[in-house]
């Protein structure tokens, strides 16, 4: 049996600047579908990968999300 390499994937950080923000791992697949979900308090971090299962993140709410392309703030829903 072959052993599996570690994975280094691309991380990312994502600070609430409101309370409720709404953090949601999307899998990887023919069929895209959300496989883990998280919401923040206002100043609350998360960091998160991107990984063999996860090809993308949605960020629901006002929030600061770095990566190292560099920095964006989510919009507030009205």
């Amino acid at each position: 049996m072959e052993k599996r390499q570690p994975q280094t994937s691309d991380f990312v950080v994502i600070k609430a600047m409101e309370q409720g923000v709404n953090v949601i791992g999307l899998t990887r697949g023919t069929d895209t579908r959300f496989h883990h979900s998280e919401k923040l308090d206002k100043g609350e971090v998360l960091i998160a990968q991107f990984t063999e299962h996860t090809s993308a993140i949605k960020v629901r709410g006002n929030a600061k999300i770095l990566t190292h392309f560099g920095e964006v703030e989510s919009d507030i829903k009205k």
